[in-house]
């Protein structure tokens, strides 16, 4: 693993990324031996560049993915065969010696380690025959390329550890003097580099993956709202911070590259069944086709002109650098055992299912599943048979006709599992369930003799998050987790959200809600378009109906005039700025819910502590009852706020030359952890 007081070493075995004229995305390809040499060259340089995209991938490499962005918020609780708790119950394990923020540090640091040293040859680098370094024009591209990579990766430093060591430039001679910047200054050299970025790049990319013109102005947008968001906390916050966050946007929103998808459903095509959601089921007791996967759909969500900014990766081995997507693996509930008809197998359009996390009461009941289609979109209600071992058959007694007799209840492709999202107030009957013909569980269940209502989801059987779902995978071999979807970083969904929370902020709402509804209208279901059935057997909807639901979804002031019942918001928010805040929060979990932002924003705004702790996290629910956004979370405090910086590189660092004694580690190290 790399360690800090060895940083700038490592760059003499840098993973160089290769491209052909085949390929039209950043691909990496491990270089078994390089020496420095091989960075005065065109190629050597050019391989560096790409080098420096690599760490992207990280997020989506494993556990991290979750556990650093949505445990411990209130998005998602544990599922029931889950790792790195810690994140989620905020117990002492969430420590300086915890693997995965070491992880986090050596993956940007190792990015950052790349970056720098290309801002420093590039520019230098004379060669006329050189194809792509040639001229000022094609070396300010790559620098400016490095300089938003390099900010990329402080920003999600920022994010997690507060201020950071700021290094920004390089040496083959080993370092261990690495003092902490402060936060505002962490901030500002991420502008810095923004801002050279987004004066060089172009609004395209020759390759699929590359920094562009817009991916700088969104990071600046998101940037200056994040620096601009803080009240109590010191970022180096200035009084144009908002309006610049409202401009970058507003920038990338106006440029014409970027557009939204017609239909919600076509940022995620591929973990859809064939067809979906006029999905042909076989006739009763008879088979069809399982649902399977299919990469051309994979790739063509990766192409989605909404998406600004990806972490590349492909059906290639070697170019995803040996490690694939898994984020598909954590969102999954417990399919495969107590369901007959339903297997894991070779197929893996349902996946595997680690189980690591389901969607809380929050998420759930924050939706209008009625008019919202971004729900049924988001969450897996049904499942498809994809085998008859152990499925029931009919009998004389319950077959619907004679002829059925004796044949499956339900067949391959037909449903085989259903998840029914009931409110607390709409609970269904015990004596109802029975009457379907596969396992069927309901949200809440009404004991048809006592009258109590329970709740029939659980840890194990939950709602499924869809978005991450990859039914396609890098081998054909059964237990293959590397997925091939790319990892979305940035889309024009967000930039949206982002120009609306600024206008809010400067208390113009009336600019807010023409971007709030913009989303909106988008997220109503489009007229003739099919609508889950759920939508009239328990969301109060009419069988039939397929008009366009947008006028229902239309939002206004009144939402955060008053605790509009729909939102949620905490016990005890009260005024208008606060409200739409909350607001804003509760629109960025309907709009992204389980994208891998929820941690963050919640720091951002100041609202961690808020929403999760036991003492202040909780709403009131349709019922009237008083429910925790977060149960999980016994033990989080408001240090929780910033991650401890890894024990490792404390361990490593000096001052003056000398190992830091036991007071300047605490000091080192951020409030809270020991």
């Amino acid at each position: 693993m790399l360690k800090m007081k060895r940083y700038y070493i490592a760059v003499l075995a840098l993973l160089v990324i290769v491209g052909t004229s085949c390929k039209k995305f950043v691909e990496e390809e491990l270089v078994n031996t390089l020496s420095y040499d091989y960075y005065n060259t065109d190629k050597g340089l050019e391989d560096l560049v790409r080098s420096a995209y690599a760490p992207l991938r990280w997020k989506f490499n494993g556990e991290q993915a979750y556990a650093l962005h949505n445990f411990g918020d209130d998005e998602f609780i544990l599922g029931d065969q889950f790792n790195f708790m810690h994140y989620n119950t905020y117990d002492p394990n969430l420590g300086a010696n915890e693997p995965l923020l070491n992880g986090l540090w050596v993956n940007n640091y190792d990015g950052i380690n790349r970056c720098n040293v290309g801002i420093k040859l590039i520019p230098a680098f004379r060669d006329d025959l050189s194809k792509t370094l040639a001229t000022e024009a094609q070396r300010n591209q790559r620098v400016a390329e490095l300089r938003f990579l390099r900010a990329f990766y402080y920003f999600q430093l920022v994010q997690q550890f507060g201020g950071v060591p700021l290094v920004l430039d390089y040496s083959l001679a080993p370092r261990t003097e690495f003092p902490r910047a402060t936060v505002a200054q962490v901030y500002s050299q991420i502008i810095s580099d923004l801002q050279y970025a987004k004066n060089i790049l172009g609004p395209t990319a020759s390759e699929q993956g590359r920094a562009t013109k817009g991916a700088a102005q969104h990071y600046l947008a998101k940037v200056y709202l994040t620096r601009g968001s803080a009240v109590t906390e010191s970022r180096g916050q200035q009084p144009t911070d908002i309006d610049s966050a409202a401009y970058y946007a507003e920038q990338v929103i106006n440029s014409g590259a970027y557009a939204l998808e017609d239909d919600y459903m076509s940022l995620f095509s591929g973990v859809y069944p064939d067809n979906y959601p006029n999905v042909k089921t076989p006739p009763i007791g008879q088979n069809g086709p399982a649902p399977a996967g299919d990469y051309s759909k994979i790739q063509q969500s990766n192409r989605s002109r909404e998406i600004i900014f990806a972490a590349q990766f492909t059906n290639n081995t070697v170019a995803n650098g040996s490690i694939g997507n898994r984020v598909h693996e954590y969102f999954i509930m417990q399919y495969d055992l107590s369901i007959p008809g339903l297997t894991r197998n070779a197929d893996n359009f349902n996946g595997r299912p680690f189980r690591r996390l389901g969607p809380s009461d929050y998420t759930i009941d924050l939706f209008d599943r009625k008019n919202d289609s971004r729900f049924y979109k988001s969450f897996r209600t049904a499942y498809y048979s994809n085998t008859n071992a152990d499925v029931a058959k009919f009998t004389a007694a319950n077959a619907p006709n004679p002829s059925l007799v004796g044949k499956v209840k339900y067949g391959i492709g037909d449903t085989a599992a259903l998840f029914i999202v009931n409110d607390r107030s709409n609970p269904i009957l015990s004596t109802d369930i029975p009457k379907y013909r596969y396992p069927v569980w309901a949200r809440y269940i009404k004991n048809a003799t006592t009258g109590a209502v329970t709740k029939g989801f659980s840890n194990s059987k939950y709602l499924t998050l869809v978005k991450h779902l990859d039914p396609v995978r890098i081998t054909n071999n059964f237990n293959e987790e590397n997925g091939v979807k790319n990892g979305i970083l940035a889309r024009l969904g967000e930039t949206y959200l982002i120009a609306a929370e600024a206008y809010g902020r400067k208390a113009n709402y009336t600019q807010a809600l023409i971007y709030i509804n913009k989303i909106r209208e988008r997220a109503a279901y489009h007229t003739g378009e099919f609508k889950n059935p759920q939508t009239w057997m328990f969301d109060g909807g009419v069988r039939g109906d397929v008009s366009n639901t947008y006028p229902q979804l239309i939002a206004t002031e009144a939402l955060f005039e008053t605790n509009a019942p729909s939102e949620l918001y905490p016990i005890g928010v009260s005024t208008k700025q606060e409200r739409f805040i909350h607001f804003m929060l509760n629109e960025r979990t309907r709009e992204l819910c389980g994208e891998l932002y929820r941690w963050e924003d919640l720091v951002r705004t100041e609202n961690l502590y808020r929403r999760v702790s036991a003492e202040q996290g909780k709403y009131v629910d349709k019922s009237g009852a008083q429910v925790r956004y977060n149960p999980d979370a016994t033990n989080i405090q408001p240090y929780h706020k910033l991650r401890p910086i890894p024990q490792q590189q404390i361990d490593l660092t000096t001052s003056n030359g000398q190992p830091m004694d036991a007071a300047m580690k605490k000091t080192y190290q951020n409030p809270g952890y020991n």
